[in-house]
């Protein structure tokens, strides 16, 4: 081999050592952020598209993702797995999970879940036609309530508001597991006197139903929201949110909440953190359900640990000492 091919030879081995050494440095540096959201139609969904690309612009080195999921539970046993960086959930799901309540759908104390931030609020909104007679919480009883689908972040929230109200499912006269669009069909035709819906203020199906039938919005007293405990907290469906509903009524919230993992680094908690704080206008451009997010309200109800991450950027805001 001549001199010169044997200086080529060298110089592109060394090329392809740098090269490859550059592969993996970027490999290594590259971090992937799977954000878990919930069903393409709700809230959960276009505020996780937004917080991916807000990551994938200002995290160096991220890659990020949004999985369209059934939301709360599921979300939490994903993280759990280790199959998300961070996940949208309901705070008293997240409670559960922590607690490994079985008839929730935790099968097991979820003890890797860390909290990011407490996000806005779900408002619990029952509304009975006004043929039902129904004009307070108690007066359930004989009557048909749907409660959600089987399981979901919003039967969850039907459980929790009866048995603190001194009822329980059994006390009903008919119980329906329906999402809020077939609980409201069923009310139209008169083959349901009751919804508890779990969604923002002015949700469509409520809006609907109010627009073709006589409502009442029933009260959930501030008694039965103290007795069921955080993170539900008191809240007011403002008069005229509906049609025919002229008065402020008193309801329950229960908070929304960004959680992550254990396995998830201290750096990358501190700057999804960080970055979702800097960027609220990007949020609330997404769904105008951010409008509630508040750094001075982050740490509200926290049903788990925080995330080491998060703590460190909560201590330079002088929210925690």
């Amino acid at each position: 081999m001549s001199y010169l091919n044997r200086v080529r030879r060298h110089l592109l081995a060394g090329s392809i050592a740098v090269a490859l050494a550059g592969v993996s440095f970027n490999a290594q540096a590259e971090q992937f952020i799977n954000v878990l959201a919930g069903g393409t139609s709700g809230v959960y969904y276009p505020l996780g598209v937004a917080l991916s690309k807000i990551y994938g612009e200002k995290i160096e080195g991220a890659r990020t993702q949004v999985q369209a999921t059934k939301a709360s539970v599921e979300n939490l046993n994903l993280l759990q797995q280790g199959k998300g960086e961070i996940a949208f959930a309901l705070g008293d799901s997240v409670k559960l999970a922590w607690e490994g309540n079985a008839d929730a759908g935790f099968k097991a104390k979820l003890d890797k879940l860390r909290g990011i931030a407490a996000i806005y609020p779900n408002y619990i909104q029952v509304v009975a036609s006004k043929d039902s007679g129904i004009t307070a919480l108690t007066e359930l009883k004989g009557k048909s309530l749907s409660v959600g689908a089987a399981k979901s972040g919003t039967e969850l929230n039907a459980r929790a508001i009866l048995t603190a109200a001194g009822m329980s499912y059994a006390d009903l006269g008919k119980t329906e597991y329906l999402p809020f669009a077939e609980s409201v069909e069923l009310m139209k035709n008169r083959q349901l006197d009751a919804t508890l819906q779990s969604a923002g203020l002015g949700v469509s199906s409520l809006k609907d139903l109010a627009t073709s039938q006589a409502i009442n919005v029933v009260a959930i007293p501030a008694e039965v929201v103290t007795k069921v405990g955080a993170p539900y907290i008191t809240a007011t469906i403002p008069a005229n949110t509906y049609q025919g509903q002229d008065k402020d009524v008193p309801t329950a919230a229960v908070i929304n909440y960004l959680v992550t993992q254990a396995d998830v680094s201290e750096e990358t908690v501190y700057q999804m953190t960080k970055l979702l704080f800097e960027n609220l206008p990007a949020m609330e451009a997404a769904h105008q359900a951010a409008k509630d997010i508040k750094l001075e309200k982050a740490l509200e109800g926290m049903p788990v640990p925080l995330h080491p991450g998060a703590e460190k950027f909560y201590k330079e805001k002088g929210l925690i000492k």
